[in-house]
């Protein structure tokens, strides 16, 4: 019997805690919470989790208080993972845990610290944040004496491995899709950067409103933001103006999401959350035309925005901070954290250096640079 009792009232497809396929080490139950409520917690109370605090998301941390962060993106996508989940009738609990954890093997300076990261590490197996997210949890959080990581269930672990061409599943074998939940919390990831990304760079200046209104996707929400202010859009100071623009562009995306994936999720016939495992391609998507919208829309960011020459330098010039850390931590081992160096043996000197320099927030790499010189 399910510790949930709202569990119930959930659809045919979603993934119930009450079916999990369970933790790679065996737990008894919690006598009031799921598991995915206690991966959820497991995952909130980390170490890893608080440093997202300090790391970017475009512009470096400490540029401005009102810019997000790594964490302030998180829970972002975990808020679009629970709206979305609880929408179609699915495991609102695991979406959010999945959508907590999504970044927590993010590097400092954004991506382009992770493409940096990836660079110093080509020929030693190479970096990617995703696959380290499940690192963190798997293997560098330190929460259990009975063994490293988190020991999270299955289906979160599922989750993030998004960009697998094949999941495993101990039931099914190999499959193509991964649980409704987790691609619900994939897909909200998307949502929340494009959309806040967008409204950072407004704040900023580098981004002018004048250059947006050739994109649709920006002129529709534009419209409806007016509207639903009866007007009053038109004399409101510049952050309310962006906000609630971004408000009704955000929600636009949300109900076109819902409504697209429920009629994708009926007319495929799938019954249950083994179905949508084997279900050839995934169920959760927006609609022909507002996937065509956003792909103008993210365009236009890269071009415009990520690209900027101010973010560009700006993030260049960390870079080249984290490839000298980095090449002092390889050249002189002893300055790694005491944890790191009983890893060196089974792991190697280069990935646990790479562990060690993905998990620093901005400025403790900033730190770090500077007792170089």
């Amino acid at each position: 019997m399910s510790l949930d009792p709202r569990e119930a009232l959930l659809a045919p497809q979603a993934q119930r805690s009450s079916e999990s396929v369970g933790r790679l080490r065996p737990e008894s139950e919690h006598s009031f919470r799921s598991c995915y409520q206690r991966d959820r917690d497991r995952i909130v109370h980390g170490t890893s989790f608080r440093r997202l605090d300090g790391k970017t998301q475009v512009f470096l941390n400490g540029k401005g208080d009102h810019y997000r962060t790594r964490l302030t993106h998180t829970i972002e996508v975990a808020s679009i993972s629970r709206t979305v989940a609880r929408a179609l009738g699915v495991n609102e609990d695991l979406a959010e845990a999945i959508a907590l954890a999504h970044d927590l093997g993010h590097t400092p300076f954004g991506h382009a610290g992770e493409e940096a990261l990836d660079r110093l590490m080509k020929d030693h197996g190479g970096f990617d944040h995703n696959g380290q997210s499940l690192r963190v949890v798997e293997v560098l959080e330190e929460s259990y004496p009975q063994q490293p990581g988190l020991n999270l269930s299955h289906e979160v672990l599922e989750g993030l491995r998004k960009h697998d061409r094949t999941l495993n599943h101990p039931a099914l074998g190999t499959h193509p899709s991964p649980s409704l939940e987790a691609q619900i919390a994939n897909i909200a990831d998307e949502i929340a950067y494009y959309g806040h990304d967008l409204e950072d760079g407004l704040a900023s200046g580098l981004l002018p409103e004048k250059d947006l209104e050739s994109l649709d996707l920006w002129k529709e929400a534009s419209e409806k933001a007016f509207s639903e202010s009866s007007g009053l859009l038109a004399s409101a100071g510049p952050r309310t103006h962006r906000k609630f623009i971004i408000r009704c562009l955000i929600n636009r995306e949300v109900e076109d999401l819902v409504s697209t994936s429920g009629e994708a999720i009926r007319s495929s016939g799938v019954s249950s959350v083994d179905d949508v495992r084997r279900h050839p391609v995934k169920l959760i998507g927006y609609s022909p035309e507002l996937k065509s919208r956003n792909a103008e829309l993210r365009r236009h960011l890269y071009a415009n925005f990520y690209h900027h020459p101010e973010v560009q330098g700006t993030n260049e010039t960390a870079c080249r901070q984290m490839e000298s850390v980095y090449a002092d931590l390889v050249n002189n081992p002893a300055h790694l954290g005491s944890r790191s160096l009983t890893r060196l043996e089974g792991e190697g000197l280069h990935r646990v250096v790479a562990d060690y320099v993905a998990g620093m927030t901005d400025s403790y790499l900033r730190s770090r640079f500077e007792a170089l010189s």
